[in-house]
């Protein structure tokens, strides 16, 4: 079965937006998957990494948008059992 070109320039378009390195506001509402409201508000309140090249479009490097998702992980219940052993492991005795 042949794709058709609306499939085919979709995937094209998949394609390049992933080799980007430099993302508008549009493309990191949808790397994000955030509303643009929503990403707005991030911007002005400087809460997420972006650039003003020329005082108004705003772009956004997705290395850095990548590393601002992994802010705050979540721990693992085996993590979290781990790190108490730990603790426990190397406190000093109290006397």
């Amino acid at each position: 079965m042949e794709k058709s070109i609306e499939t085919r320039v979709a995937e094209l378009e998949q394609q390049i937006f992933l080799c980007k390195n430099v993302l508008s506001f549009d493309e990191a509402s949808m790397f994000l998957h955030l509303s643009k409201s929503y990403l707005y508000k991030l911007t002005s309140g400087n809460l997420i990494p972006h650039y003003k090249p020329q005082g108004k479009m705003l772009y956004f490097e997705k290395a850095e948008l990548e590393t601002w998702l992994r802010q705050n992980p979540v721990k693992t219940q085996a993590q979290i059992e781990q790190e108490a052993q730990a603790y426990t492991l190397n406190r000093p005795l109290k006397k």
